[in-house]
């Protein structure tokens, strides 16, 4: 690919403008992180979403993902970073003291887990949204195994504010900042982004080991070194998280999301979650008298699509986030 270097340097000598550069204090960005409770041995513990805590279908800042056993504290939008932080160490720091002798796991991989039936699975009452959300689990389980989803991660959520697109669009007359161009830029971005992301795991990434349970059953040719007795580790590994031993779905490898614009990203997720897959099939209807999934098209919902980065809208009630996307843009 050939890079225009001096449109990117023009790019560059932009956002020096002293009145572009002092927008980017109004930078909003929040943290959604994740990690597992464990027992004092360090097994994954098998106790409930402590009432303590809070609803986890509507607790603003203590939720779950994937498990009970996995816990997610997400912080509002702020422009202030240490007032993130503040918040996030708050948040940790209520938890500590709500859930008995039990530990928050500090890692990325997860702790011993002896099988992936001891992972039990996130449970939000008996309201039809919080069914919907336990259901989804259970499809994720049966199409990708627990295991995978116990995987904690940290998600960085950000946005630019409206003052520093109305400025930066300005450098060429014939736009104007609103949502169309506002979420092509964005679409930009995150174009860049993806080419791009993989030199962070190569040159920061911090999961080198693995509990051994984590492979138990697995077929892997990569030549793990141990450490005491079940710790599997690789000379020089950065992130076994993000290779494909951690958090990866090939099985969506062929659904060709288009990054293009926001009109082909939705066109393009939509399809996929309307369209059926003949490998999960398999868990279409009931087993035990209970469903085994929301439904066995490609992806249940759009949330299911993996991907390093992510255009974002807040929802409504009962909103889709593409229609979000739609109606609001990026």
């Amino acid at each position: 690919m050939q890079v225009n270097e001096t449109s990117f340097s023009a790019r560059l000598a932009t956002l020096q403008n002293p009145s572009i550069m002092k927008t980017l204090t109004g930078i909003k960005h929040g943290v959604e992180r994740e990690t597992l409770r464990i027992n004092p041995n360090g097994g994954l513990a098998q106790t409930p979403h402590q009432e303590s805590l809070g609803a986890a279908l509507t607790h603003e800042f203590i939720t779950t993902d994937f498990s009970e056993s996995l816990l997610e504290f997400i912080t509002p939008p702020e422009t202030s970073i240490d007032k993130t932080i503040g918040q996030l160490k708050d948040v940790h720091k209520f938890v500590m003291t709500n859930i008995g002798e039990e530990r928050l796991w500090p890692m990325s991989m997860p702790c011993f887990i002896e099988n992936q039936e001891a992972i039990p699975i996130a449970n939000y009452g008996t309201s039809n949204v919080g069914k919907m959300k336990s259901l989804y689990r259970v499809g994720l389980k049966n199409r990708y195994g627990s295991m995978m989803q116990a995987i904690s991660g940290v998600h960085f959520n950000f946005s630019l504010p409206d003052e520093f697109w109305e400025k930066w669009l300005a450098d060429d007359s014939t736009i104007k900042a609103d949502k169309d161009s506002i979420s092509s830029a964005y679409f930009g971005l995150i174009r860049n982004y993806r080419r791009f992301c993989w030199v962070i795991p190569y040159l920061y990434g911090a999961s080198p080991a693995l509990c051994r349970s984590f492979i138990k059953g697995k077929e892997t040719g990569l030549p793990f070194k141990t450490l005491g007795k079940g710790t599997y580790y690789l000379p020089y590994a950065t992130s076994l998280r993000m290779s494909d031993l951690g958090y990866t779905n090939s099985a969506q490898s062929g659904l060709n999301i288009c990054y293009n614009k926001v009109d082909s990203y939705i066109a393009s997720l939509r399809a996929a979650i309307n369209q059926p897959s003949e490998n999960y099939e398999m868990f279409a209807g009931k087993k035990d008298g209970k469903y085994q999934q929301l439904n066995s098209n490609v992806l249940q919902i759009e949330n299911e699509l993996y991907s390093p980065i992510r255009p974002k809208q807040p929802t409504r009630s009962l909103e889709k986030p593409t229609d979000a996307l739609d109606e609001r843009g990026v």
